[in-house]
């Protein structure tokens, strides 16, 4: 790929040839386009040899590297990272190999941070996004314990409320997440049963058709039975056009977005404060999804809140 400052850029090599082939010095072109006659003749050298392939950036990479570490050491390197999770401090003594050499070889196989392993498995979490708006929604649901009047103990500390028996029950917390915009849709319920889910998928969709996400084409699940086996879902998912997709079992990073958007969700909205009651908590939703959707700064979208990806110019996404 041509710097920005490149004098030719694949356009301007065509140029150079073609003024060449018409007759005119190579030295006389040269100067015209602010460019050296050594360069200039490379150009037609490899439009002659190659043909128009040939005024293409070739890789800098070179063809052979004797020095590299042999393939049989990087893959023990590998091994040791995924099976024990160590890092290159604790491998290089164990392969007598300069810690600086061992984070090289995990970079290049990306395992070189944590993050990008299953941690039970080791792993390697093959990352993905979807190409536009609508093409995979994420739908999962958080099990949260509701708040007794008053507040629990984050309000009024663990010892005023170590001897009370008071069983308020538990919110489910629905969620929707478009896999391309991350913009996220969710809703509180006393349950997670078919009618509940099947309910909170169309007006899911109602709530994405009003950003601008007019059709979705899937929707990604785990393997819960409201999900899996409900007509009433499967009805809902016909009625919008779209195909259901079940994660694989025990296997929640498969539905990563939304999962972490469950993290996010207690952190900015359910732990963010003391609340004094379960209604107080619920009224908070709504600001918190306002704000995530329109002010929170997303890593994956270069530090933009998701709703500036549904807000694109007409017919980007066809």
């Amino acid at each position: 790929m041509s710097h920005r400052n490149a004098r030719l850029t694949v356009h301007g090599r065509r140029i150079l040839v073609g003024r060449v082939r018409s007759g005119r010095p190579v030295a006389h072109v040269a100067a015209e386009m602010g460019i050296s006659r050594t360069t200039a003749h490379k150009w037609v050298r490899r439009w002659l040899a190659e043909g128009d392939a040939g005024l293409h950036d070739r890789s800098s990479r070179p063809h052979r590297t004797p020095h590299r570490t042999p393939a049989t050491v990087e893959a023990r390197v590998c091994e040791l990272r995924q099976a024990r999770k160590l890092g290159p401090a604790r491998i290089g003594p164990i392969l007598g190999m300069p810690a600086s050499t061992v984070h090289r070889v995990l970079t290049r196989h990306a395992l070189n941070r944590l993050a990008f392993m299953d941690r039970p498995t080791g792993e390697i979490i093959r990352r993905y996004e979807r190409d536009r708006p609508g093409e995979l929604i994420h739908i999962d649901v958080k099990k949260l314990g509701r708040i007794p009047d008053g507040g629990g103990w984050r309000t009024r500390g663990r010892q005023a409320t170590r001897n009370e028996k008071q069983h308020v029950g538990f919110d489910y917390i629905h969620s929707a997440v478009d896999d391309h915009t991350r913009l996220a849709y969710s809703e509180i319920h006393p349950d997670e049963k078919a009618a509940t889910c099947t309910g909170f998928l169309r007006r899911a969709a109602a709530f994405f058709a009003t950003a601008g996400i007019t059709r979705i084409e899937r929707v990604l699940t785990d393997n819960a039975w409201s999900y899996r086996k409900s007509t009433l879902f499967k009805q809902a998912l016909a009625d919008l056009g779209a195909t259901g997709k079940l994660t694989r079992a025990y296997r929640p990073q498969t539905n990563g977005k939304v999962e972490r958007f469950n993290r996010t969700l207690l952190d900015e909205w359910a732990y963010q404060r003391p609340y004094t009651s379960n209604e107080q908590r619920t009224a908070a939703l709504a600001d918190f999804l306002h704000t995530y959707n329109h002010h929170h700064s997303h890593t994956a979208l270069s530090g933009q809140p998701p709703i500036t990806r549904v807000n694109n110019p007409a017919s980007q996404y066809t």
